[in-house]
């Protein structure tokens, strides 16, 4: 990597006070309520949250890939000095792809059964780049191998259905790298593999951003994921932050009552036996609807401000922020 390319760091990608809805057969369902966060140039940025805290839903709306039901009422969405959200449809096409790619939970129902694997990455290659057909398949060919696929020529012309798991999200983090994007969204990677498979595709997802050197959002339920993979993480709750800060920062100090949940719920060694600790209760089903605090109903801590008042992210240190009154209370 050159010298300047080293030097031009700062953030790739900002979302800033994201609010999105979706129209259901029961009315509005307020998904967003104003997500911030920024994404570094060669970091791995988490989000983190149970089901239904929209964590998927956000990494869809940085590609513009939400469903017809869902609109953006409110935000910004800035991609190298540029505001996706304003970007024309066919524009948005050659980043979405090119520049941005996505790795989606389930390789088996994302790659095409009909075509072979080599010839759907020598397609994304060569919609998203000037390669001509040979060109674009030593591409395939060099990508294939950077994520650790032996036998690359047989695997070029396999079906999907012919490999097994790991195999397929292998060559879906290959065809997302094959145009050599500067961000990398990947929707919980490793939620269909076992667990040996899931830390041979961690370790090549950390070996493959620092080798390319770019930016991944990795999304996921699993802190045990966060722990080992990600530089810095947002914890999400029923549509908006509750926590952001470095890994480091929020696994030894987590501040938002939520977070600690999550860390608790995580098994320890010697817990074997033991029953495991849960945080009662669920989600919102429309969280944009709850007055004052969406996690107070299952908060052990929670006092009157909490039902009245929707905290903001309040400052725990640099960098560090949590949606609680009880850092302020503290501080």
């Amino acid at each position: 990597m050159s010298m300047s390319l080293r030097a031009e760091r700062g953030n790739l990608l900002t979302v800033k006070d994201l609010n999105l809805e979706f129209k259901t057969s029961r009315g509005v369902l307020k998904a967003l309520s104003g997500i911030s966060f920024e994404v570094r140039r060669g970091e791995v940025f988490g989000i983190v949250g149970e089901t239904g805290c929209g964590k998927t839903v956000t990494g869809l709306s940085v590609l513009r890939l939400l469903p017809r039901s869902a609109k953006i009422t409110n935000g910004l969405i800035s991609f190298d000095g540029k505001n996706l959200l304003d970007m024309p449809a066919s524009e948005m096409e050659q980043v979405r792809g090119g520049k941005i790619a996505m790795i989606f939970q389930d390789p088996s129902s994302s790659l095409n059964p009909v075509f072979t694997v080599g010839s759907q990455i020598m397609r994304v290659i060569r919609l998203h780049t000037d390669l001509n057909k040979k060109q674009a398949e030593e591409r395939a060919s060099e990508t294939l191998t950077a994520v650790g696929l032996p036998d690359v020529r047989r695997i070029m012309n396999s079906y999907p259905h012919q490999l097994s798991g790991g195999q397929q999200q292998r060559v879906m983090i290959a065809m997302a790298l094959s145009c050599r994007p500067q961000l990398l969204v990947a929707d919980e990677p490793t939620t269909a593999l076992d667990v040996t498979i899931q830390a041979q595709i961690l370790k090549l997802l950390r070996d493959l951003q620092k080798q390319f050197d770019i930016s991944v959002i990795l999304i996921t339920h699993n802190l045990g994921v966060v722990a080992q993979t990600c530089d810095r993480l947002a914890v999400l709750y029923a549509g908006r932050v509750a926590e952001i800060g470095s890994a480091q920062d929020i696994f030894n100090n987590p501040q938002h009552p939520y977070t600690r949940g999550l860390m608790n719920a995580i098994p320890k060694p010697g817990s074997r036996g033991k029953k495991m600790a849960a945080i009662p209760g669920t989600v919102p089903s429309n969280p944009g609807m709850v007055k004052g605090c969406p996690f107070a109903d299952r908060c052990e801590f929670v006092f009157e401000r909490c039902t009245q008042e929707a905290p903001s992210l309040f400052d725990v240190s640099d960098g560090h922020q949590s949606a609680c009154f009880l850092v302020t209370s503290a501080g």
